[in-house]
């Protein structure tokens, strides 16, 4: 799947996705972070992540890596 455009919409607190077949996915930020765990932190990267990067926020959503990238955002590891 090629994707051309994401942009955040915050009147539906979504992000659209425009398909260069001329179709729009839209992504309800509610239903896709439903069942994640996360801190105030990590929930304020997660903002900051859709709205800055769209693109990269519905790659995690689609892909099922929210989880981790919410996990790894809040661990306090060195790597």
């Amino acid at each position: 799947m090629k994707l051309v455009h994401a942009e955040y919409n915050p009147m539906h607190n979504s992000i659209d996705i425009n398909h260069y077949d001329g179709y729009i996915l839209r992504i309800d930020r509610n239903q896709a972070e439903s069942g994640i765990r996360t801190t105030p932190n990590s929930q304020r990267h997660l903002n900051a992540l859709a709205i800055d990067d769209p693109l990269e926020y519905s790659l995690l959503a689609l892909g099922g890596e929210m989880q981790a990238w919410v996990d790894a955002d809040d661990s306090l590891e060195v790597f």
